[in-house]
């Protein structure tokens, strides 16, 4: 019998479709054996008595949900999601260098450094990679700051504004589709496959209309009605991140696939599972496996007070984005991330 903590913050009981799935993970994990509590940021200091930590609150290497994973790595506790993840899914040119190094098809890809962009660059890119272009902030999430644009005024209106927020930003091809794959991954093996309705005032599965939000229909389809194809790419997308738990977002047109976005802490609430009962049975026995403790125990870093957790995510971010530098500013802008056939 191991004892799991549940991560959860004020935001994620608001929510009562949350609320409802944290009950239910928790009544998984007292019906394999396991006694379960639920900790918040400030019962960070339980981290190190417990056997594996879930985090199923927004995560972010600025805020408490990092801190809370370093500490469980520090400590040897497998923890879900783990720091290396949620350091590279924060951040969208992290990730997908780590798609790119990988030979993962998604769309075609640039990195624009802050202050390159001009009238004849803009033109270029909807010359290379079509139009409309989708514009990304690097730090976005739940499809804040992400935006389709028709024409160079429009590019460079957004690009500012991005720009206000980050030294770099995502250009990528538009790929037209009504909905999402949404693959789910766990230790490389399948959790879940749905679909994710794209709404009709939208083209992503979550925005803003008209002062209000407006959310994707979420379809669970049964694995054996899901084309193998899209399987072997969330899997191929995941491994490209770690051996934790996401949420593969892949687009299909023309019959090619297409990864848009591997998610750390993916949703476990919008009906995921109706096809999947064994879900969360799945990440609680991969969380208390020996391999996962192994792992853990691989990882801990001994000493480092959680403290001095921010400072060091700061170091590997600068780390991050000097890799992007070493390119070269000319190899930034044309770096082509081509699409493959799924």
């Amino acid at each position: 019998m191991s004892k799991l903590g549940i991560f959860v913050n004020r935001k994620t009981l608001s929510s009562s479709s949350q609320l409802m799935a944290l009950v239910k993970c928790r009544d998984v994990a007292e019906s394999m054996g396991h006694t379960v509590e639920f900790i918040f940021p400030v019962d960070m200091k339980k981290i190190p008595r417990l056997d594996a930590l879930f985090i199923r609150a927004d995560t972010d290497p600025m805020n408490t949900t990092y801190v809370a994973a370093r500490m469980a790595e520090m400590y040897g506790v497998p923890v879900i999601d783990d720091p290396t993840s949620i350091r590279i899914c924060a951040d969208k040119i992290n990730m997908y260098m780590h798609l790119q190094k990988e030979g993962v098809s998604m769309p075609k890809t640039r990195f624009l450094k802050k202050r390159e962009l001009d009238d004849q660059q803009a033109r270029q890119l909807f010359d290379e990679l079509g139009s409309p272009l989708v514009l990304k902030e690097p730090s976005t999430s739940f499809s804040v700051r992400v935006e389709k644009v028709s024409d160079v005024e429009e590019l460079l209106k957004v690009a500012k504004r991005f720009f206000k927020l980050s030294d770099w930003i995502v250009v990528q091809e538009y790929i037209e589709s009504r909905f999402d794959w949404r693959v789910g991954v766990i230790n490389g093996q399948l959790l879940y496959a749905c679909r994710y309705i794209i709404p009709s005032e939208t083209f992503k599965i979550q925005a803003s209309v008209n002062g209000h939000i407006v959310y994707c229909d979420v379809e669970s389809v049964p694995a054996d009605q899901v084309p193998p194809e899209v399987i072997d790419l969330g899997k191929q997308a995941a491994g490209a991140i770690g051996k934790g738990l996401y949420g593969v977002d892949i687009k299909e047109s023309n019959g090619k696939l297409f990864v848009i976005e591997v998610n750390d802490n993916p949703s476990l609430e919008g009906g995921e599972d109706e096809h999947y009962p064994e879900m969360f049975g799945q990440i609680i026995s991969h969380l208390v496996s020996a391999q996962a403790l192994d792992d853990a125990r691989d990882l801990s870093m001994g000493t480092i007070s959680s403290a001095g957790l921010m400072g060091r995510y700061q170091q590997e971010a600068e780390f991050t984005y000097a890799q992007v530098g070493q390119w070269g500013e000319s190899d930034i802008y044309s770096s082509d991330i081509d699409s493959k056939e799924g």
